[in-house]
């Protein structure tokens, strides 16, 4: 009888955690930025405490304490994506345009070289295990590896797919999602080799991935309003969960255990992991239409997200509507 009391309370005390450990959170503050060009992806530099934004031909940098433009890197060409090495100084960013990979200083924000790579990069990222950079390119279908000292390219891994986000496990795997084919290709780092194609369905398109580490959970954020969480060992479908409209970054905080996905329809999913295979829709923060492309400060938990408004009626049939001029912001959501 003591031993059938002890387990449970034992599981009183597991099953109290998650809703322990959950947090209600809400838009703290909408500043408007301005300035030219779209946007895509957003890097958030802990360590100087800068919000690195892509604008089409040029990366807006935002003192996070401030919430105001601090600095630009200019003259670039159809830029996506932006990833940071901070052990050795430099920053990377993906020239769409030009097929390139821009080198920079992370003090000064100079730039020191520019590396061909393949044919539209779109996502890039830095694995700190290896200390090499990843670009994802769109239209070749691959990925270009570099190494992140030298900057020079050490190989081109085929992805059968069009890829899009992508994430590591820093222990020598990388994911990331093929848009096109619905599916996550696992990559072995060191051999630069895909190891794995693991289909996602019923999820579609996916953008968004995160991962939680210790769990060895991947979370991609579909465009069929559905986050699949995948175990990034066996490349099964654990669960899925549904998130809004319009899903383009998903990232992952460890120390509240909860999965965000940022939505194009205005809103920002958040998702509780209860235990590995299990997790609950905690709330839908409203934020704004357009904003689903985010950056996450996991140590106070802070989502950016970025957005604009755009006019009426779009220049031509299936081109998007223009930005509205000054209309750029940044939406800070913080935990109340």
């Amino acid at each position: 009888m003591k031993r059938v009391l002890t387990v449970l309370i034992a599981a009183t005390v597991l099953a109290a955690v998650p809703a322990l450990a959950q947090k209600h959170y809400k838009v703290a503050t909408q500043v408007k930025l301005g300035g030219e060009g779209g946007w895509d992806y957003l890097y958030y530099d802990k360590d100087g405490h800068r919000l690195f934004i892509t604008r089409g031909t040029h990366v807006m940098v935002v003192d996070t304490n401030s919430l105001k433009a601090a600095d630009d890197i200019p003259d670039l060409s159809g830029i996506h994506g932006v990833t940071l090495a901070p052990e050795l100084g430099r920053g990377f960013i993906s020239n769409g345009g030009d097929n390139t990979v821009t080198v920079f200083d992370l003090k000064t924000l100079k730039k020191l070289d520019s590396v061909k790579v393949g044919e539209r990069p779109d996502a890039i990222m830095y694995d700190p295990f290896t200390k090499h950079v990843f670009t994802f390119n769109a239209r070749s279908k691959d990925s270009t590896v570099l190494d992140a000292a030298s900057g020079k390219v050490l190989g081109t891994i085929p992805l059968g797919g069009k890829p899009e986000f992508a994430t590591t496990d820093e222990k020598g795997m990388v994911f990331v999602n093929i848009e096109d084919k619905s599916e996550i290709a696992q990559i072995d780092a060191i051999k630069m080799a895909v190891l794995n194609h693991w289909p996602l369905a019923p999820c579609k398109e996916p953008s968004a991935l995160a991962l939680d580490k210790a769990h060895h959970r991947l979370f991609a954020g579909c465009d069929n309003k559905l986050m699949a969480v995948v175990d990034s060992q066996s490349g099964k479908v654990v669960a899925t969960v549904p998130i809004g409209d319009g899903v383009d970054a998903g990232r992952f905080n460890p120390s509240t255990q909860e999965a965000f996905m940022s939505c194009g329809e205005g809103v920002l999913t958040v998702i509780h992991e209860d235990t590995p295979d299990k997790y609950t829709v905690t709330q839908n923060v409203p934020t704004a239409k357009g904003a689903r492309t985010m950056a996450m400060d996991y140590e106070n938990g802070v989502a950016y997200l970025v957005t604009a408004q755009r006019e009426a009626k779009a220049p031509a049939p299936g081109q998007r509507p223009a930005m509205v001029p000054g209309s750029f912001e940044l939406i800070v959501v913080k935990p109340e």
